[in-house]
């Protein structure tokens, strides 16, 4: 196997560095055996912190991906990355400049815009609270208020896929479903609600899944948790309840919590057009 590139990411906002974060994870993934070697700073707005900015880039050369506004500081920035032939890069310039020529209009370059407290931050907000307030099973009697509902057995990434769609918003309660313990009754008696959204998973990687949580904290004796026999029995039953009331499926076996996630949006959205 080929031995691990390593190499420095400096990774310079004014605001939280989410987008930075997402654009620099997003990249690496297409590269084997890279390992980028983070730099973070963020809320970057004067020239007294960009300068220990400078210094950190000059000790330590890499690559440079930026989302600065003020234009002093860009310049800076950018100046001093070429005169050292450092590759820099402002993310989110293509963006905006596409749409600022397709809607004839020019950007209004305010800081960390997309962080405002408008009516979007606080369902954001609201949509948090309440997938902490309806984890595993918790508040079923107001499975009526969410947007989604999602249902599977133990270890089906549940709670991180409700808590990844509050994130966008997304109102989202889950239930686990226990052999030889019924479901809530509230909801098997939703009806014209939320999208209920059943996780499938193949017996193989649940109980890979199942035994490193097992690893995780220390126990590893073997139990109904992880016998091959009992997880596919638990399976095909979750499976049988699925079809019995026509939920929704996903096959989480080889996906990921965001990839989980999109699929739910897109099953929303879909929702939305219909009616």
């Amino acid at each position: 196997m080929r031995p691990s590139i390593f190499f420095n990411v400096h990774l310079v906002s004014d605001s939280t560095g989410e987008t930075l974060n997402a654009v620099m994870r997003a990249a690496t993934a297409q590269f084997d055996n890279v390992v980028p070697l983070e730099h973070n700073y963020y809320l970057v707005r004067s020239d007294r912190q960009l300068d220990k900015v400078l210094r950190e880039i000059e000790g330590a050369p890499g690559v440079v991906w930026f989302t600065v506004s003020d234009h002093e500081l860009r310049r800076r920035l950018e100046d001093f990355c070429v005169e050292r032939s450092i590759p820099v890069l402002p993310v989110l310039d293509p963006s905006v400049h596409m749409l600022s020529r397709h809607l004839g209009m020019a950007s209004s370059e305010r800081v960390a815009a997309q962080h405002e407290m408008d009516a979007a931050y606080f369902r954001r907000i609201d949509a948090i609270h309440y997938a902490l307030a309806h984890d595993d099973g918790q508040g079923h009697q107001r499975l009526k208020q969410a947007d989604v509902v999602i249902v599977g057995v133990s270890r089906t990434s549940k709670t991180p896929t409700c808590v990844y769609l509050a994130n966008r918003g997304i109102m989202a309660a889950n239930v686990p479903l226990v052999p030889g313990i019924d479901p809530p009754h509230e909801l098997l008696e939703l009806k014209n609600g939320p999208l209920i959204v059943g996780l499938k998973i193949s017996a193989d990687r649940l109980i890979q899944i199942r035994r490193q949580r097992l690893k995780s904290i220390n126990e590893d004796t073997e139990t109904d948790y992880t016998d091959e026999d009992r997880v596919k029995e638990e399976i095909a039953w979750a499976n049988r309840l699925y079809a019995k009331h026509d939920w929704d499926v996903i096959d989480v076996s080889r996906r990921s919590v965001e990839e989980t996630a999109a699929s739910i949006l897109n099953k929303l959205a879909r929702r939305g057009g219909d009616s």
